[in-house]
């Protein structure tokens, strides 16, 4: 059985004998040039070993399509009645799940019943590999994108993925990029990332307002063996981009006030090769790397993940007017609210 080719006109008259119509509220917005589709599959290597976890399947095209391919497909879509659509779409296929459910139980944790139902998928053959292939809907991307990647169950092999290409530009950004930030950190230090093909506007419907990005996310061991504690750099890093044009010296200080002096900072900074005046946002992934682990060493961070005190962010309210040395670039420049909670993984 071969998978309906699912062009604009065909969702269009799909939907109105349904009487369904695109949610702006839950990002839908359907791919429909048929290439990308090929594109995205194909990118993400689909075969008979994969078990492939879909999260906002929509009419259900690429979930046919994979399933095509010999894959088992947990297709997760929040929408119900989106839902039915991906159910009739793959009718008959065995190799296919579909779950009405939010693939988040919060902003850091994915839903037990998704996670249940790709156990029971892998649990089939030892040979079987976890992938996330999605057209993913935009206001769920870095959630789902982060708390898969940092799982200790279920990291997938390879994420291959449709988002905003903003949020792409972002995990690939290098420093002294404006892009640049923790999830670009976060993303490249447990992985080889690149963006695929930019995608405009016009292969979607509706059309969304900016652009998008294929963007494929492929996780090394050997990487992620070098994060001794993921619990520990993850959440320092955050802390260090919250005021990533504030130099390192000041930053470090107003964390630990409590546990170090400046001159302190200074001779730990020093015993790095690093000045007290290099910012966050110049620093690569390796050095920032080397930074969070002596930092964890310093302050007798277990190797488990506990965290015996949570780094407290430096306000400005904190600031000691009385500083000596007065860098004129060097006020806080917080996240706004927006950037903030797409940075928070």
């Amino acid at each position: 059985m071969s998978s309906r080719r699912q062009t604009q006109s065909y969702l269009r008259n799909l939907f109105a004998r349904r009487g369904v119509a695109p949610q702006h509220r839950y990002g839908q917005n359907f791919l429909i040039d048929l290439n990308i589709h090929e594109l995205i599959v194909n990118a993400a290597e689909v075969g008979p070993d994969d078990v492939v976890l879909e999260i906002g399947p929509g009419a259900g095209a690429l979930t046919a399509l994979m399933a095509e391919r010999g894959a088992a497909v947990v297709a997760v879509e929040i929408d119900p009645a989106m839902a039915r659509l991906t159910t009739e779409a793959v009718e008959g296929r065995l190799n296919v799940r579909v779950l009405n459910v939010d693939a988040l139980a919060s902003k850091h944790t994915m839903n037990p019943e998704v996670l249940d139902n790709v156990r029971a998928g892998l649990a089939v053959s030892p040979e079987k590999r976890l992938k996330l292939v999605a057209n993913l809907p935009y206001n769920v991307a870095t959630p789902i994108l982060s708390n898969l990647l940092v799982h200790p169950e279920f990291c997938p092999t390879l994420l291959v993925v449709t988002i905003q290409l903003e949020l792409a530009q972002r995990i690939c950004a290098g420093p002294e990029e404006e892009e640049y930030g923790a999830l670009s950190v976060l993303m490249q230090a447990l992985a080889d990332v690149s963006i695929v093909r930019t995608l405009a506007p016009t292969v979607f419907w509706p059309r969304p307002k900016v652009e998008s990005a294929v963007i494929s996310i492929r996780p090394d061991a050997s990487k992620r063996a070098l994060v001794h504690n993921l619990a520990w750099f993850h959440q320092t890093i955050r802390q260090l981009f919250l005021h990533r044009r504030k130099n390192l010296r000041r930053v470090l200080y107003s964390l630990w006030r409590d546990r170090w002096t400046k001159l302190e900072v200074d001779t730990f900074l020093e015993g790095l090769g690093l000045t007290g005046l290099v910012r966050a946002e110049a620093m690569n992934v390796e050095e920032l790397l080397t930074l969070t682990q002596q930092l964890g060493e310093r302050f007798n961070v277990n190797n488990e993940g506990a965290l015996p005190e949570s780094p407290a962010e430096a306000s400005e309210d904190e600031e000691e007017a009385s500083d000596e040395e007065q860098e004129p670039d060097d006020d806080v420049e917080e996240l706004d609210p927006e950037d903030q909670s797409s940075e928070v993984l």
